[in-house]
């Protein structure tokens, strides 16, 4: 059999430095490269075979990751927060970096973390993106406000983002002059702009020859609707992953910190170490489900009236979250329904739902 070489790799923007080292522990070599696929390919034509690699989850990690997965042995990533090793160095820079890392894959200390598939990390580039749009939108919408709050024009709140009503407020109202009406304009055409592209994004999300049989039976929860669909699916990506519902909802940032010493027990508020994209989605859902779901607006009347309207939407999105993740065990969307209708009752009594 051949010998096998291990890789560490510390990935930047511009610089990707590198230790080589055998399975003694002997650096047979180390260096840096560009950080360009042109560079990549000529220096893993240099590589001892056989070899395998790891690297930090950083935001560049992605597409080294895709180059070089076809040439590799094996090729971990590995999760930042984990590595103690380094980010508690005395003395670091990339050429120490590297190192450790090689070092850690080498003995098999590597703290791996998921990376989902190609596909799913393309499709979630796009929900981001209009998450983004939708920020900005929003944004917009505020400045329109303002700037007639700035101005001391009156208009009604209630109106002001319907279709025509600004062009309507600018045929009508004498005191918005020339320069007022220009940036009212512009704002109004921007949110138009923004409004269609979130909604041709989301269209085409939903129409995905991957995502589009998933994403109905996902909406066949109830309160669960394609942009909570769509985010489940894309930032969970492979749900068998998860070997508990208690992990699930750790991922999703729906509990707090554990701080235990001794006979003391310390919960503290939600952990800011989570996927914030899907917490972000399920809490806001959350505040909405009741509204569709006579199930979660009992459940969040239960918990309001112990006194906290937070945990109460907390509850209903830890009730949403265990329905999302026990669906992809049901083969038929009937099936799905009758299970989660039996199991949702029961969930509601365990200890961490309350």
């Amino acid at each position: 059999m051949e010998p096998m070489y291990y890789i560490g790799l510390d990935v930047h923007k511009r610089i990707v430095s590198y230790c080589v080292k055998d399975s003694s522990g002997k650096i047979c070599r180390e260096g840096s490269i560009p950080a360009t696929r042109i560079d990549l390919d000529r220096w893993m034509k240099t590589l001892p075979q056989r070899w395998s690699a790891a690297m930090e989850a950083t935001m560049f990690s992605g597409w080294i990751y895709d180059h070089l997965k076809p040439h590799a042995a094996t090729l971990k990533v590995a999760h930042l927060l984990m590595l103690r090793a380094i980010a508690a160095a005395k003395k670091k820079n990339d050429r120490i970096d590297a190192n450790k890392i090689c070092d850690c894959l080498r003995c098999d200390f590597l703290p791996e973390c998921y990376l989902a598939p190609t596909a799913i990390r393309e499709r979630r580039r796009t929900l981001r993106y209009r998450n983004l749009l939708v920020r900005q939108m929003v944004q917009m919408k505020n400045k329109i406000g303002m700037l007639l709050m700035e101005t001391g024009v009156s208009y009604n709140k209630q109106r002001l983002h319907q279709a025509g009503y600004v062009r309507e407020l600018l045929a009508t109202n004498p005191d918005i002059d020339a320069g007022l009406a220009s940036l009212l304009r512009q704002s109004r055409e921007t949110v138009v702009r923004l409004g269609k592209t979130e909604s041709a994004l989301v269209r085409s999300l939903k129409h995905d020859p991957l995502l589009a049989e998933r994403v109905e039976r996902l909406m066949s929860i109830p309160a669960v609707g394609p942009i909570t669909a769509l985010t489940w699916a894309l930032e969970v990506g492979e749900v068998q992953r998860f070997s508990s519902i208690k992990k699930v909802v750790s991922y999703c940032g729906l509990c707090g910190d554990e701080q235990s010493s001794a006979n003391r027990v310390q919960r503290t508020p939600l952990s800011k170490q989570r996927n914030k994209h899907l917490q972000t989605t399920l809490i806001e859902a959350a505040k909405m489900a009741p509204r569709y779901s006579p199930t979660l607006a009992l459940l969040y009347d239960r918990e309001k009236q112990r006194g906290n309207a937070n945990r109460a939407t907390l509850a209903v999105a830890r009730m949403r979250d265990t329905a999302l993740f026990l669906l992809p065990e049901a083969r038929t969307c009937g099936y799905a329904s009758a299970r989660l209708r039996c199991a949702i009752p029961l969930m509601t009594k365990q200890k961490w739902f309350t």
